[in-house]
């Protein structure tokens, strides 16, 4: 049996265990280890995963008239899905190996080019993970825009608009690049997210560190290392990088999870967070109530539970309709 192989069927069997309720702390720990020994590990998790979820929301959706489908019968599908997935990927991957290396490197493929590229897209509200063929995986934040191309040269993405969680695999000969406007992030493998708003480009850095330039043509002018625990934010040519707080990263990817996280924040600041998330707005009447500071953790599709906190908290006063949330002394 190959590695990747052993991969695939040890992939299997942490989905399964994961899907019959959260692993104890020592499996965990184990899960964490082997998930992290080998990219291949990651590869063939990831695969397993996105491939469930897609066949699990197809099934949803043929049932949606039959209501929420058990807990126990999706645990019971899963084992019955996982081996057909193990065996399909792995005749995948080996069975048509050669023939799909040989004609993927040939110069007569016109379309070998289209096949190293794709663009993907969440409309307002929505986040999507997808895996990339390098084993990197990438989650996408509301109304955001991104473009990827992977070879065996070259690892590249372009952030076209919104916001993205990178979740870089490791390739010492092959640098991760991403593209923002005028700026480039270059790293070699870590775990960072990149805002592009309103002629800024905002970069917090979970794990390891990455490289931020300036372009001036092609060419980097200027660049700052942003390390773990850093967010920097650059506008025009000026970057500015915060002192080193692993706190404020974690808020600021609090979205990943559906939520949002603020410390101190004004209320306007709040209020426009929420907006990008939800087609009802927060609208606020008043500048005084604007700067209020606000510190907590918020679901970020229910703008109207947090109306309700501020009115409860603070004695601000809500009026609730179809199209907007007005917030008011």
């Amino acid at each position: 049996m190959s590695r990747a192989e052993q991969a695939h069927i040890e992939a299997a069997d942490w989905l399964i265990a994961q899907a019959d309720g959260p692993l104890s702390p020592e499996d965990q720990a184990r899960f964490d280890a082997w998930f992290s020994a080998f990219d291949r590990n990651k590869a063939a998790y990831w695969r397993l995963e996105l491939g469930w979820e897609a066949a699990d929301r197809l099934r949803l959706a043929d049932h949606s008239c039959d209501g929420a489908v058990p807990e126990a019968s999706r645990r019971s599908r899963l084992r019955r899905w996982v081996p057909a997935a193990i065996a399909a990927s792995i005749a995948l991957a080996f069975g048509v190996h050669h023939f799909a290396r040989e004609w993927a490197a040939s110069p007569e493929n016109p379309a070998r080019m289209e096949r190293l590229s794709a663009s993907y897209s969440t409309s307002l509200g929505e986040r999507h993970l997808v895996g990339l063929p390098d084993g990197s995986r990438v989650q996408l934040n509301t109304q955001s825009k991104l473009r990827t191309r992977i070879t065996d040269a070259r690892r590249e993405v372009w952030l076209d608009e919104g916001e993205v969680f990178f979740e870089v695999a490791r390739r010492q000969d092959r640098p991760f690049i991403v593209h923002v406007g005028d700026r480039q992030i270059t790293v070699l493998g870590t775990q960072f997210s990149v805002r592009r708003a309103q002629g800024e480009v905002v970069v917090a850095v979970l794990e390891g560190r990455v490289q931020l330039a300036e372009l001036e043509g092609a060419l980097p002018v200027r660049s700052s290392i942003i390390s773990a625990g850093d967010i920097a934010v650059a506008a025009g040519s000026a970057t500015l990088v915060t002192a080193h707080s692993e706190k404020n990263v974690e808020q600021a990817l609090s979205w990943r999870e559906g939520m949002l996280a603020f410390d101190q924040e004004p209320l306007s600041a709040i209020v426009s967070e929420f907006n990008r998330y939800n087609a009802r707005k927060l609208v606020l009447e008043g500048q005084s109530v604007g700067t209020m500071r606000i510190t907590g953790t918020f679901p970020s599709d229910k703008p109207e539970v947090f109306a309700r906190l501020l009115r409860e908290a603070y004695g601000l006063r809500v009026d609730d309709t179809e199209q907007e949330i007005r917030i008011y002394r």
